[in-house]
C-alpha cells in the first residue's frame, strides 16, 4: 500500500525496522563526541540551505501554501539547526557543579547523554519547520531519530531523511523516515507492541496527543507533546493601533490560520475597540486569498472553521467581514468577528482557519483574564507603547511564550524555548530546554579527600557524627 504519490504505509514491523536501523547507526554518531556532531550538522544545515528551493517546492506542493511561504519555513528550519548545532556542547557537556558545604570534599560534575532513538510524528501544517524542532535538537544532543511525518507531507519527510544521507554519508542511518496513516505514527509511539524508541516528541491535536500518551504509557516511554493553541492579542488604549491591526491580520491569516501559535483572539480596550476593528478590516480585505496565503491543507479543517463562524453569529456575534459565505474551499476568505460570547467555540476550541475574534475589554486586567481563561496556553502577543507595561503584562499571562508589540516574535529565535501548558500540551522545544529534552542528565562524583567526619562510614563514631549533625542543624537553623 502506498499513500501520496509513491510513499509506502508502513506498518509496525516496518517502523521497528527503523528503529534497529536508526539504533545502530546512532551509536557511532554518539561515540563522535559534539564537537564531531556540531561540524557533521553544520554540513547538513549548509546541504539544506543549498537545496531550500527545492524543499520549498515539496512543501507547497503538498500542503498547498506559497512558495514565498515555504521558502520562509526553510529559512526558519535553518536558523534553528544552526543554534542546535553551535550550542550542544555548552548546554550539554560535563561541568562543575557547586558541591555544598556538607559535601565539600567531594567535586560534583553534570553533564547530560544522549537517549538513543526518538521518534517524532509530525504536523502537516509547517512540515519542515515544527518537525526540525524536534529532529534538529535530539541530533544535536546525540540522538539518532525516527520520523513520521504527516500523511498529507509525506514527500517532506522521505526528501528530509534523504537529504542528511546524502549530506552525512558516514551517518546515511541515522535519520529514518516512516510514511503511512495515522496507524504508522501509533506503531511509532507503541501502540502496537513496543517500537524501540526511547522518547516520542508529537506534534497535533489534543485528541490525538491523548491516545499517542496512552501508546507511551504502556512502556512508560517519555512525550513531548505540542497540541495546538488559542492564542490571544492583548490591545492597551495607548498602542499603536496600526502596527497591531497590522500585526494581527498576518498572525490570524498567515498560513490560512493554520498555525499553532498564530491570532485566533484579539482583546481591545473598549475605547479602542472599534477603530482596531476597523483597520483590522480594512487590512484582512485588502488580502487576495490563494496569493496572500493558500488553501486548507486538511479539507476537513473546513467544516470546523464553519461550525465556529456559525455559531458564533447564532450567539449574537456581529461578522465584520466575511462570514459563512466567505468559506468557500478549498481557498477561504478571511473572516472577522466581534462581539463573540466567551463561551462560543470560536472562542473556547481552536479554529485552525483564517478567522479572528476582537472583542472588547474594559481594561487589560480583564484582557488577562479572558486570555488565561482558554484551556490553551501557548503564546500570546501584548501590544502597548508602554514597553515596561508590556513586559509587566506578559509575565502576568500564562503562555509559554509571549510577545511584545510583535506576534510570534519568539519563532525566530532559537535560544528562546516553545511550548505550553493544558490542551497545549507539555513539554519544550527550542533553546537550552529543547537540547536538555533529548538528553538524560549524569551526574559524577569524585571524593578529593577524607572529610573531617564521614557521615557514610559506620567506622566513624557515633558521638562525632552526632555532632556533626547537629552543628548542621544549627547553621540551617540560623541561616
Amino acid at each position: 500500500m502506498t499513500i501520496g504519490t509513491n510513499h509506502p504505509a508502513h506498518t509496525a514491523e516496518d517502523v521497528r525496522a527503523a528503529v534497529a536501523r536508526a539504533r545502530s547507526a546512532g551509536r557511532s554518531w554518539a561515540a563522535l563526541g559534539a564537537r564531531e556532531r556540531r561540524a557533521a550538522l553544520l554540513r547538513w544545515k549548509r546541504a539544506l540551505a543549498a537545496r531550500a528551493d527545492e524543499f520549498a517546492q515539496v512543501i507547497a506542493s503538498e500542503t498547498g501554501k506559497p512558495v514565498h511561504d515555504a521558502r520562509a519555513e526553510v529559512l526558519l528550519t535553518l536558523v534553528h539547526l544552526d543554534w542546535a548545532a553551535r550550542n550542544a556542547r555548552r548546554v550539554l557537556g560535563r561541568r562543575r557543579v557547586p558541591s555544598g558545604l556538607l559535601s565539600v570534599h567531594q567535586r560534583a560534575t553534570l553533564a547530560y547523554r544522549p537517549l538513543g532513538v526518538i521518534g517524532v510524528i509530525g504536523p502537516w501544517n509547517y512540515p519542515l519547520y515544527t518537525p526540525m524542532g524536534s529532529i534538529g535538537y535530539a541530533l544535536a544532543a546525540g540522538n539518532a531519530v525516527v520520523f513520521k511525518p504527516s500523511e498529507l507531507t509525506p514527500g517532506v519527510g522521505a526528501l528530509l531523511a534523504r537529504s542528511l544521507g546524502e549530506a552525512l554519508p558516514d551517518h546515511a542511518d541515522l535519520l529514518q523516515a516512516v510514511t503511512g496513516p495515522g496507524s504508522t505514527g501509533a506503531a511509532l509511539a507503541g501502540a502496537e507492541g513496543p517500537s524501540g524508541v526511547d522518547k516520542v516528541a508529537f506534534t497535533g491535536s489534543p485528541g490525538t496527543a491523548r491516545k499517542v500518551a496512552a501508546a507511551c504509557a504502556a512502556t512508560l516511554t517519555p512525550l513531548l507533546a505540542e497540541c495546538g493553541g488559542k492564542d490571544a492579542v492583548l490591545v492597551a488604549a495607548d498602542a499603536d493601533l496600526d502596527a497591531a491591526a497590522d500585526a494581527i491580520v498576518w498572525g490570524a491569516m498567515g498560513n490560512a490560520g493554520q498555525t499553532c501559535a498564530g491570532v485566533e483572539r484579539v482583546y481591545a480596550v473598549e475605547s479602542v475597540h472599534e477603530a482596531l476593528c476597523s483597520r483590522i478590516v480594512s487590512r484582512a480585505r485588502a488580502l487576495t486569498p490563494g496569493e496572500a496565503y493558500g488553501p486548507l491543507t486538511l479539507s476537513s479543517q473546513l467544516d470546523v472553521v464553519e461550525r465556529h463562524v456559525k455559531q458564533a453569529l447564532v450567539d449574537g456575534a456581529t461578522a465584520r467581514l466575511g462570514g459563512p459565505d466567505a468559506l468557500r474551499a478549498p481557498v477561504l476568505g478571511p473572516v472577522v468577528l466581534s462581539g463573540v460570547p466567551e463561551d462560543s467555540p470560536a472562542v473556547t476550541e481552536e479554529t485552525f482557519g483564517p478567522v479572528v475574534v476582537v472583542n472588547p475589554v474594559r481594561d487589560m486586567d480583564e484582557a488577562v483574564e479572558r486570555a488565561d481563561a482558554s484551556a490553551y496556553s501557548l503564546g500570546a502577543a501584548v501590544f502597548t507603547r508602554d514597553r515596561a507595561a508590556g513586559v509587566a503584562l506578559a509575565e502576568r499571562l500564562g503562555s509559554g511564550a509571549v510577545s511584545v508589540n510583535s506576534v510570534l516574535g519568539f519563532a525566530a529565535i532559537p535560544s528562546l524555548p516553545f511550548g505550553g501548558a493544558g490542551e497545549s500540551g507539555y513539554g519544550r522545544i527550542h533553546g537550552e530546554e529543547g537540547l536538555r529534552a533529548f538528553a538524560a542528565p549524569h551526574s559524577v562524583t569524585v571524593r578529593r579527600f577524607a572529610p573531617a567526619v564521614d557521615l557514610t562510614s559506620f567506622a566513624t563514631p557515633r558521638e562525632k557524627v552526632a555532632r556533626a549533625v547537629e552543628l548542621g542543624r544549627r547553621l540551617h537553623a540560623r541561616f
